[in-house]
């Protein structure tokens, strides 16, 4: 387990699944943290054990729906209050939109499904960097998912908002790089949380019959463990991930733990970021130079 003492970080849809999971790793590696999700009632009974089993953090908790500017602001501003200057920021909230044929599914679902996804995203990452430019450190993590890497038909908010997410997290990452900052984002694997719920439910009609079967499978076989993923998270939240900034860590498939000896072939390549195939990365000499 890696340290986190002292770390002070905020963590956005922290009352289930992968983000509550988050939280409660990052207490046992000793960080203070300030706990966000809509649903602020279930977000209390779950963080409510944490704060007993770990009674000299400051674990707190409120209201948050980071798709509102002006809930963004409130709560960075109470966080800092709370548990001090913040030094990690987690951005975990997300959901997969309206499900089905763009041209069929309510256009002001898209459009929420974004704003929280990617809109969330930007807002949180714009209220905590000051403070991160003063401390001079700071590590801000994504978490992704399939979407970015892969066209989803029939879930298009959340490819596209999650393909969006892991690009501003590139740039973000250049912007902040001389004042200590990192950001990087996490695939943390096919999770069995309410998010696949919500894929079976749809039907294959909506999603498309092997979308559907995957996810059937997934719940079946059990997914990926939500630890693979808060690992993944603490890692990069930690001093051990110094110096590694701007990628998409895979917390299923890649060797994370190594890349602290080989930063300055991340510096200077694009492994582990988004990018555009060309004819020649596949062999083929036909159609560019």
């Amino acid at each position: 387990m890696h340290s986190l003492a002292g770390r002070r970080a905020i963590i956005t849809g922290a009352n289930r699944g992968l983000g509550l999971e988050i939280a409660r790793r990052f207490a046992a590696a000793g960080a203070h943290l300030a706990l966000g999700a809509r649903d602020v009632e279930l977000l209390r009974a779950e963080i409510a054990p944490l704060k007993v089993r770990f009674p000299t953090l400051r674990i707190e908790e409120h209201a948050l729906d980071v798709s509102s500017p002006g809930e963004v602001e409130t709560f960075t501003r109470w966080a800092t209050t709370e548990i001090g200057p913040i030094d990690v920021l987690v951005n975990n909230a997300g959901v997969y939109g309206p499900l089905g044929p763009i041209e069929t599914v309510d256009w002001s679902e898209w459009a929420a499904a974004l704003a929280i996804n990617l809109n969330g995203s930007v807002l949180m990452a714009r209220a905590v960097v000051p403070g991160m430019k003063a401390l001079g450190r700071g590590a801000i993590i994504q978490v992704s998912g399939g979407g970015a890497t892969n066209p989803l038909p029939g879930i298009s908010a959340y490819a596209a908002s999650k393909a969006a997410v892991v690009r501003f997290a590139e740039t973000l990452a250049l912007e902040v790089k001389p004042f200590g900052i990192t950001v990087n984002a996490i695939a943390p694997g096919a999770l069995n949380t309410r998010m696949l719920e919500e894929i079976i439910a749809a039907g294959p009609e909506r999603v498309g019959a092997v979308f559907h079967e995957r996810a059937l499978q997934q719940q079946n076989s059990g997914g990926t463990p939500l630890a693979k993923g808060a690992e993944a998270a603490m890692f990069l939240a930690s001093e051990a991930a110094r110096g590694i900034t701007g990628r998409l860590v895979s917390a299923v498939w890649d060797r994370y733990e190594d890349w602290p000896d080989h930063l300055e072939a991340l510096d200077n390549s694009d492994l582990y970021t988004l990018r555009r195939i060309t004819g020649r990365d596949r062999g083929q000499s036909w159609g560019d130079v």
